[in-house]
């Protein structure tokens, strides 16, 4: 037996046959628990129903009776060849939400649509959503082929309609599977009853698919949780998420892309000494240069030929979680892995209401329990990877306040205008999006609100240095510690970038709000970035009070009441 567990999705319109086909499946198999059988029965008798092979996949009494799946339910079981996992998704629109999140751990989904009544409303939201979670191997059952005779010519017929919508979402399906569930035709064996089917059966089929490759076999992602200083020694915390890592590899810091050497694992004792890590376990790693890191950076390795995407534009798949809407325009906290930036709504691409299945091309908010599309707009770089090759860095969640109020995946890259919204200044390679000219203001309200500077600056462009809420000198730094990078401007134009570990001027430093760094010389920069290193929620306030004078060229602008 192969040793590889493949992870598959079932999802279709309700009545469409998904449950018969789990359920015979699982009969046929031999995979239910002992009694499983008995016990429908009986439930089918008090209630006066007849025996169906779909209620033998729901998990509690109640759901029985009622006569329909209310939950996200996943169900092992093997033929010959491996062990197979399957994520029962629900099919009523009320439930869509569990579809959402149950389908997201699918490599391959089998779409159920009933031969005699076609594609329906239901089969292209489902098919929607898959394409959401960046499902794109999709098998179709096209179920209940007793009701129309066996008849090859309605099997091409849906064979026709449901391409042709599939097409529509940019999907193909990767094979269709005429199958009668309740019959078991065609599910375990080919099926006499039509001959005219010269495919596998579902079971072949299943057989037949190649897993993806493990988190062990992936690409390198150790994202970093933590920075510690012992003695002299400087080491790197995090959690293997993919991959694995030994001692001479020569690695990556995104978002930076500064390229070094791993040199040793740290240990406390001789015993516990190593020079490997594979996913899943936690390590400390020393490197040969000595680079100030930071927690939300991702290490990959320089030989992998699947690095990580860096942008601060990034298309997302959203589900909201929380009463109060999301809303364009609006500031959130995205975090991957260990990262955590800030981010702006900068459109809202489509929304599909869970409830009524409606969906909004035009939306300016996202409502409780919407899906959506969602593009966002971060303050600074981030690192992810698409879901489908990297979950760790392919899904995310959203914090409004302190709370998180939604989650989702990236599967593709944002194609729409790239042009950024604030102070951007670009060289011929790179673009930077700082908020040196932003305006904070006090409303008649009492409320301080950032009224966003939109400007590009090229390299050499002159730059608006004073204006109403802020004031900067002629001749200035600005310090991108994520980045590694530090921009000057010299006699009021944007006159170059260069290397964090290169800049030896005694500029006055910003940070990319325009924050003043208190540094009495240029020594007291390596100090700095050692604590900036080790930040967390509770040092904050003190770094912040310690380094930064926000004050020194900004004040708050008094609106007109």
């Amino acid at each position: 037996m192969d040793n590889s567990e493949l992870h598959i999705v079932m999802v279709g319109h309700v009545d469409h046959g998904k449950s018969t086909v789990i359920g015979r499946l699982l009969y046929d198999t031999k995979a239910l628990p002992e009694g499983t059988v008995d016990k429908v029965k009986r439930i089918a008798q008090e209630t006066g129903k007849p025996f169906e092979y779909a209620y033998l996949l729901d998990a509690f009494e109640e759901e029985q009776k009622q006569g329909i799946t209310i939950d996200t339910t996943q169900l092992k079981f093997h033929t010959a060849s491996r062990e197979y996992v399957i994520i029962d998704a629900p099919g009523h629109k009320e439930f869509l939400k569990n579809m959402i999140s149950g389908a997201s751990d699918a490599e391959v989904a089998f779409l159920i649509v009933d031969a005699a009544r076609g594609v329906e409303e239901q089969t292209k939201r489902h098919a929607y959503i898959l394409r959401l979670l960046g499902i794109r191997k999709i098998y179709v059952l096209i179920n209940k082929m007793d009701l129309v005779d066996y008849q090859q010519t309605r099997f091409t017929a849906v064979k026709a309609e449901v391409s042709a919508f599939l097409a529509t979402l940019q999907l193909q399906a990767a094979g269709f599977i005429p199958v009668s569930a309740y019959y078991g035709e065609n599910l375990l064996q080919r099926s006499v009853k039509m001959p005219w089917y010269t495919g596998k059966s579902f079971i072949t089929t299943l057989d037949s698919i190649q897993a993806k490759p493990t988190a062990e076999n992936q690409p390198l992602r150790l994202p970093i949780q933590d920075v510690f200083k012992f003695d002299q020694r400087r080491i790197i915390a995090g959690r293997i998420e993919a991959g694995a890592l030994q001692v001479d590899d020569q690695i990556k810091l995104y978002p930076s892309g500064r390229e070094t050497v791993v040199t040793e694992f740290a240990h406390w004792a001789p015993r516990d000494a190593k020079v490997d890590a594979s996913v899943g376990q936690s390590v400390g790693i020393q490197l040969q240069d000595e680079f100030f890191n930071q927690r939300g950076e991702i290490i990959t390795r320089s030989s992998d030929t699947q690095q990580p995407t860096v942008a601060n534009v990034v298309q997302t798949n959203l589900f909201w979680m929380r009463q109060a809407p999301l809303v364009a325009g609006k500031n959130y906290k995205l975090k991957i892995a260990t990262q955590q930036v800030i981010a702006r709504v900068l459109k809202i691409l489509k929304v599909t209401d869970s409830s009524t299945l409606a969906t909004r091309e035009d939306a300016t908010k996202v409502q409780l329990n919407d899906v959506a599309e969602v593009v966002f707009q971060t303050e600074t770089p981030l690192v992810y990877d698409l879901f489908t090759q990297q979950q760790v860095t392919g899904r995310f969640v959203v914090v409004d306040g302190y709370d998180v109020a939604g989650g989702g995946t990236i599967t593709e890259h944002y194609q729409g205008d790239t042009e950024l919204d604030g102070a951007i200044f670009s060289t011929d390679n790179d673009d930077y999006q700082l908020n040196l000219f932003d305006q904070y203001c006090l409303t008649a309200g009492g409320q301080v609100v950032t009224r966003q500077h939109q400007g590009h600056y090229q390299l050499g462009a002159e730059l608006p240095l004073k204006g109403a809420g802020y004031n900067y000198p002629t001749d200035f730094a600005i310090l991108l510690a994520r980045q590694d990078r530090v921009l000057t401007i010299n006699d009021g134009h944007f006159s170059g970038v260069q290397p964090l570990a290169s800049y030896q001027e005694t500029l006055p430093l910003v940070n990319q709000r325009g924050a003043r760094l208190k540094l009495s010389q240029i020594t007291d920069l390596p100090k700095y970035l050692t604590e900036r290193e080790t930040l967390n929620d509770k040092t904050k306030a003190d770094f912040y009070q310690k380094w930064l004078d926000f004050d020194a060229y900004h004040q708050i602008v008094i609106e007109d009441i």
